[in-house]
């Protein structure tokens, strides 16, 4: 088993900027693809980022592009979302997932991710 813990969450203003972290542990090999997930109060998870084992192929929802950006750094079994530019639609708990199968791209769903971190709180005021 892996797992896998964030940090970074916090309270900022709109327009304001995070960056999220997650570090995996254990069978961190067994993990390739990693991703961001969100959920607000009474909505379902979406997904929001994630990226391939390599960091070469990485993919956004719609709802972020061209304001979060995600990394990763292997060497430290670490992934980061960087959040510019936020608003209040960003307000949720952000969970870190990982992929133990290789894909050629990575996915969206959460049915795709095994494993999973215990969230950290990103609160958005206006």
């Amino acid at each position: 088993q892996a797992q896998l813990v964030e940090s970074g969450g916090g309270l900022v203003q709109a327009g304001g900027s995070l960056r999220l972290s997650c570090t995996a542990s254990g069978r961190t090999f067994s993990i390739y693809t990693m991703g961001w997930f969100r959920q607000a109060p009474g909505k379902e998870r979406d997904f929001v980022a994630a990226i391939s084992w390599s960091g070469g192929i990485t993919r956004y929802a719609d709802s972020v592009k061209g304001r979060f950006t995600i990394s990763r750094d292997n060497a430290k079994n670490t992934i980061y979302l960087q959040m510019n530019s936020l608003n209040a639609e960003d307000t949720g708990v952000y969970y870190c997932a990982g992929d133990m199968y290789y894909r050629t791209s990575p996915r969206d769903r959460t049915n795709d991710y095994n494993y999973w971190g215990q969230g950290t709180q990103v609160t958005v005021s206006s």
